[in-house]
C-alpha cells in the first residue's frame, strides 16, 4: 500500500501488524490564504482592539514599551489551525489504538524526523497541568540565545495550541504578527494510553530552525511545569510591576546585560 504525499508516494509504517497512516501536508507560509487562516483580523477589528488596549494598559506596563508588550493585547486573534490538522488527518487513529504507547511515540517521532516539524509527547497528567496553568497565564516572553546575544520571543498559550513569534515583529505588527512556530497538542490517547502527542510546525524556516523551535517548546513548557519558573509566568501576567526580564535570563542561566 502507498501513501500519497504532495504528489509523491511513501510507504505506510507498520505497528504490530497494523498500518499506521501518515499524511504530510505542505503549505506556502507566504501565501495570503495561510496568513488569513492564522490571523483573520480585519482593519475594523484592529481599531476596536487598539481602543480596548488603551483602556486596559496600566501605568506599570510603560516599562515594557521598549519590548512592545502590553497587557490585554491579543496575539493572532481568531487563530485557526492550518487545515487539515486533526489527528485523523495525520494518523489512522483506529489502527493506532492497537499500538503500545511506546510504539505509538516511536512511530510519531520517526515520521516527523527531518520533515520540517518538531514532534514530542507527554503524559496526560502533565498536559492537564499545562492546560490548567495556561488558563490564567496565556502569555510569556522567552530569550532565544543566538551567538553573542538573544532574540526575545513572545509566546501565547491557548490550549491545545501554543504559538511563538518574535517580540519585535509583535511590536511592529501587533495582532497581524504571523507566528514563527505553532504547536498542537493531541489528546486522543490521553486516557487510553496516557500519551498526548505533540506536533510543532516551523512556519518561517528563515527565522527559526528546527533545533531552535524544539528548544523553545521545551523551554516554554518548563516555565509552566516547574513551580518556581511558573511564578515568573504568573508575575508576567498578573503582577507586571514586579516582573523583571532579568529573572527569566537568570532562570535560563543566560548572561544579563
Amino acid at each position: 500500500m502507498l501513501l500519497h504525499v504532495d504528489g509523491s508516494t511513501s510507504t505506510f509504517r507498520s505497528c504490530q501488524g497494523y498500518f499506521f497512516t501518515l499524511f504530510f501536508f505542505s503549505f506556502d507560509p507566504e501565501s495570503s490564504l495561510f496568513i488569513s487562516l492564522l490571523l483573520q483580523n480585519h482593519i475594523n477589528q484592529q481599531k476596536h482592539q487598539q481602543q480596548q488596549q488603551r483602556q486596559e494598559i496600566p501605568n506599570d506596563f510603560l516599562k515594557w514599551a521598549s519590548l512592545g508588550f502590553c497587557r490585554g493585547s491579543r496575539f493572532a486573534t481568531g487563530f485557526t489551525p492550518l487545515q487539515p490538522k486533526t489527528l485523523e488527518s495525520i494518523i489512522d487513529v483506529e489502527r493506532a489504538k492497537h499500538c503500545s504507547p511506546e510504539d505509538l511515540i516511536s512511530i510519531w517521532d520517526d515520521y516527523h524526523l527531518g520533515r520540517g516539524h518538531v514532534s514530542a509527547s507527554m503524559k496526560g497528567q502533565l498536559y492537564h497541568l499545562l492546560e490548567q496553568r495556561a488558563i490564567p497565564c496565556r502569555h510569556f516572553v522567552i530569550p532565544l540565545w543566538r551567538g553573542s546575544g538573544y532574540t526575545t520571543m513572545f509566546v501565547q498559550v491557548q490550549m491545545p495550541y501554543m504559538l511563538f513569534t518574535g517580540l519585535e515583529d509583535y511590536k511592529a505588527r501587533g495582532t497581524q504578527a504571523a507566528p514563527y512556530f505553532t504547536v498542537t497538542y493531541y489528546k486522543e490517547f490521553s486516557e487510553s494510553k496516557d500519551v498526548v502527542l505533540i506536533r510543532g510546525d516551523v512556519v518561517f524556516t528563515s527565522k527559526l530552525s528546527d533545533e531552535e523551535a524544539r528548544w523553545l517548546l521545551e523551554t516554554a513548557q518548563s516555565f509552566y511545569f516547574n513551580d518556581v519558573r511558573y511564578k515568573l509566568v504568573e508575575r508576567f501576567n498578573k503582577e507586571t510591576r514586579d516582573f523583571e526580564f532579568k529573572d527569566v535570563l537568570q532562570a535560563l542561566e543566560m548572561p544579563i546585560g
